[in-house]
């Protein structure tokens, strides 16, 4: 039975017995008067126990990493250990302060510094700032530091592109534009990797960086990556790392080993806080010793037995983020990392990459893989191609899905690949998981071969069918209207 709104429960003259009164027994004005209305807001009227009862019945309607498997390319929601959780949220971490004085905030500082030390450590550079709040907002900082780079060096007017392969993120390209760059687009080839001659062809004197991921976002390493880092570096051009995927190489291999010079860190992806809604996320950048210089500022140093953030860096870029930084979740990352270990970094990474290849086998006859048939790192597209010529689509599929109990994977990207399906199980699924949900797949293309449009017509079995996202995208109710 469909849950009513919160308004639908309301019942007129509720009596809250809670509002502070004065002796009297008359409701005493307890806000600033500059806060009251003329009129009460139209707030349904019921009590604290039908609101829990309310949230909580719709909580458990929705997927959740706690409940089930969300195989989300590129950015998946992955289960993570409890116990960062609780580290970030003892008292000494979570009732801290960002302007506390130095001498009172010691511990925090020693958990960003040794941090910082662990992220470098992991990818081959030389300094970290910790203070981008996400993904996209680490690569603007990656971005703005090349910049800054090749502003000292009196060459921000020569170079005035930036290359970008065609798979990669949409924000690549957006954050290059925002940093005041032209994008130029590096088609792949038939492999599914950067074509090597076409980027010999397009770098030159103006070329002020590349943009890669590696393993890209098709799943698959990039094998020339140091013939690509000689390419760009031979014109004097930089190379960054975009780490969102990061947790297909932690412990395995480093960025800074095969000649990048910047990288952002997704920690709310690879370092244990599961993500999505907008938040919370933080996206530290690193970098090798010649961008150093213009890193964010403030950054922690120790001197002798103490911390302290230090703010002389004279050719820095500045603030990029108010405060320090998202802490809580740098507390889950340093809890994560040093409860691992290189070792069980490495294990995670290898877990990866052992489940996606798994999955990719099992599900490799109703939806081959969308280049060459090889082993891949983390994550994998295939086509959907099969199912549209029956009738559905990549979209039909990941609704039907949610009637087996599993969150979609990514659809439609990378838009190289026709009727993409982007699948990334990480490495918390077990071996029966990922059966069940490769069982799903080769039961929906049945379905689909006897009867597209019931697959069509999917979700069946949730609360809220098939909607109107276009509509709801163009046309938002965003307040309840009886």
């Amino acid at each position: 039975m469909p849950e009513t709104s919160i308004y639908e429960k309301s019942t007129s003259n509720f009596a809250n017995q809670y509002v502070p009164t004065d002796g009297d027994g008359e409701v005493t004005q307890w806000l600033p008067e500059h806060l009251v209305a003329d009129t009460p807001p139209a707030l349904p009227q019921v009590s604290e126990r039908e609101v829990i009862k309310h949230y909580t019945r719709l909580s458990q309607e929705n997927f959740s990493i706690d409940t089930g498997f969300y195989p989300l390319g590129s950015c998946t929601m992955k289960y993570n250990p409890k116990v960062n959780d609780w580290a970030a949220m003892l008292p000494g971490m979570a009732q801290l302060h960002p302007y506390q004085p130095e001498e009172t905030v010691q511990g925090a500082l020693q958990v960003m510094h040794e941090l910082s030390e662990a992220l470098c450590d992991l990818t081959g550079m030389t300094e970290t700032t910790l203070q981008p709040a996400a993904g996209a907002h680490g690569e603007l900082t990656g971005i703005l530091t090349i910049r800054a780079y090749h502003a000292a060096n009196g060459e921000d007017q020569q170079r005035r592109v930036v290359l970008v392969p065609d798979s990669a993120h949409g924000t690549n390209p957006a954050t290059a534009t925002m940093a005041g760059y032209k994008v130029k687009e590096i088609p792949a080839n038939e492999n599914g990797l950067v074509d090597l001659q076409q980027l010999r062809e397009m770098v030159d004197e103006s070329t002020a960086a590349l943009m890669l991921t590696n393993p890209n976002t098709i799943g698959l390493f990039e094998e020339d990556i140091l013939e690509i880092a000689d390419v760009v570096h031979q014109v004097g051009g930089q190379l960054y790392y975009d780490g969102a995927n990061l947790n297909a190489i932690a412990g395995l291999a480093r960025p800074g080993d095969m000649g990048f010079d910047v990288i952002h860190m997704n920690l709310h992806k690879t370092f244990s806080t599961p993500h999505g809604g907008g938040g919370p996320g933080c996206g530290p950048v690193a970098a090798k010793e010649h961008l150093v210089p213009f890193l964010p500022k403030p950054r922690v140093v120790k001197e002798s037995d103490r911390y302290h953030l230090k703010h002389d860096y004279p050719q820095s870029i500045g603030r990029i983020k108010g405060f320090w930084g998202n802490f809580g979740v740098m507390v889950r990352a340093y809890t994560y990392i040093t409860t691992l270990g290189i070792d069980g970094l490495r294990q995670s990474s290898q877990d990866a990459i052992l489940n996606a290849n798994y999955l990719r086998h099992l599900i490799r006859e109703a939806f081959p893989a969308s280049h060459l048939d090889r082993p891949c790192m983390h994550e994998f597209v295939v086509s959907g191609s099969a199912v549209k010529k029956m009738g559905s689509s990549a979209y039909g599929v990941a609704k039907r899905l949610l009637d087996y109990g599993f969150h979609a994977p990514t659809i439609y990207w990378p838009a190289i690949v026709p009727e993409a399906l982007m699948i990334e199980p990480t490495e918390t699924e077990t071996k029966e998981t990922l059966s069940q949900f490769a069982a799903a797949l080769k039961q929906i293309s049945k379905e689909v071969s006897e009867d597209a449009e019931f697959v069509n017509h999917s979700p069946h079995n949730l609360p809220v069918g098939r909607v109107d996202e276009v509509k709801a995208a163009r046309h938002p109710e965003l307040t309840w209207s009886s």
